[in-house]
C-alpha cells in the first residue's frame, strides 16, 4: 500500500500540473476539500517540505512567480509531460491514489488486469542501473521445457497489459525480448556487461509498431483507409507516431504511416475489424486477405 505521505506528494503534483500557476491559498483550498486532508488547510511548512520531496522524486523544478501574484508553477512543464517515463509513474501513481481516496466508489472502478511478473521489475531496474548480467529461467508458450538464459537487459516496454525485457542473450547470441509472466525464477549474477554505445531504445523500436522488431525488415509507406468513427478514433490514439492525415471525406480517412510490416502491426490492423482497409502497399494487402481467408475457413 502507498503511504498517505506519497499520496500527499502525487496530489501536489497533479495539482500544479492541473493549473499550470497556482497561488499557496489557492492549492489550501484544494487541499482542504480534498479526503487526504480530513477537513484541515495545509500548513506553509507542510507545503514547502512536500514542494521538495516532488522536486527530488519527479526531477522536476517548482518556482514561484513573485513578480505575478506570488503563484507557483512547475519549470518547462511541457518537457515533462513529453517524459514518458516519467508520466507513466505519475498515471500509475495517480490511479491508485485514486481509488484510494474514492473507497466507497472502489467496485465501480473497473482496471485492466495486469499478468503476472512485475514483482520482477525491481530487480530488472536494479540490473540495468548497474549493467549486471541477469539469469532467467524462461518458459516460452511454444515449448513445454524451460531453459536458462544469461540476459543483458538493456530496457523495459509494455505492450498490452504485459512487461517486456529487451537485451542481450548469450545463449540465443542476439537481441532478444524476455516477457514477465514467462518468467520462472530469476537472479542477479555478478557480472558486468557493457551498453552498447550509441543503442538508443527509442531509436530501435522507432519503425514498428508493438514489440516485436524485425530488423531485417525496412520501413515502408503504410496507408489504411478508416471507416466512420475509427478516424476520430485514430486521432487520438495514433497507431504510429509517423501517422499522417492525407485525406478526409464524409464517409472515410486516409492515414499514411512510414513503419516495418510486422506481424504485431498484422494483428493491430485485423483487431479494427472492418472499420480500416489497408490501400498500401499490395503486400500487405495481400497478407491480410491471406488472414483473413484463414479466419473464413475456421467459420465455415
Amino acid at each position: 500500500m502507498i503511504s498517505t505521505t506519497f499520496n500527499r506528494y502525487i496530489w501536489l503534483l497533479n495539482t500544479l500540473m492541473q493549473a499550470g500557476r497556482i497561488t499557496f491559498e489557492e492549492i489550501s483550498n484544494k487541499w482542504q476539500r480534498s479526503s487526504l486532508s480530513d477537513g484541515k488547510p495545509l500548513p506553509l511548512r507542510t507545503f514547502h517540505d512536500h514542494r521538495k520531496a516532488v522536486e527530488d522524486l519527479f526531477q522536476v523544478n517548482i518556482l514561484c512567480d513573485t513578480f505575478n501574484g506570488y503563484k507557483y508553477y512547475i519549470e518547462d512543464l511541457s518537457a515533462f509531460r513529453e517524459d514518458k517515463t516519467r508520466q507513466w509513474l505519475v498515471n500509475s501513481f495517480s490511479t491508485v491514489n485514486m481509488i484510494t481516496e474514492g473507497k466507497q466508489i472502489k467496485d465501480r472502478i473497473l482496471l485492466e488486469e495486469i499478468p503476472e511478473g512485475s514483482a520482477y521489475l525491481q530487480t530488472f531496474v536494479e540490473a540495468m542501473k548497474q549493467n549486471l548480467v541477469l539469469s532467467i529461467t524462461y518458459r516460452p508458450f511454444y515449448k513445454d521445457e524451460s531453459c536458462v538464459y544469461r540476459v543483458h537487459p538493456y530496457c523495459l516496454k509494455v505492450y498490452r497489459q504485459r512487461w517486456y525485457v529487451l537485451g542481450h542473450c548469450e545463449e540465443l547470441k542476439g537481441v532478444r525480448h524476455f516477457s514477465f509472466d514467462r518468467i520462472l525464477d530469476i537472479h542477479t549474477e555478478e557480472l558486468h556487461f557493457d551498453y552498447p554505445e550509441g543503442f538508443s531504445p527509442e531509436v530501435y523500436y522507432k519503425d514498428s509498431v508493438g514489440i516485436w522488431v524485425n530488423e531485417n525488415v525496412k520501413p515502408e509507406r503504410v496507408v489504411i483507409r478508416a471507416y466512420g468513427t475509427q478516424g476520430s478514433y485514430l486521432r487520438t490514439l495514433p497507431l504510429h507516431h509517423s501517422q499522417k492525415e492525407i485525406r478526409i471525406t464524409d464517409k472515410y480517412c486516409d492515414f499514411e504511416y512510414k513503419l516495418c510490416v510486422t506481424k504485431n502491426l498484422i494483428d493491430e490492423l485485423l483487431g479494427k475489424g472492418t472499420s480500416i482497409q489497408v490501400l498500401e502497399p499490395e503486400s500487405l494487402r495481400k497478407e491480410m486477405r491471406k488472414c483473413l481467408y484463414n479466419m473464413f475457413n475456421l467459420y465455415k
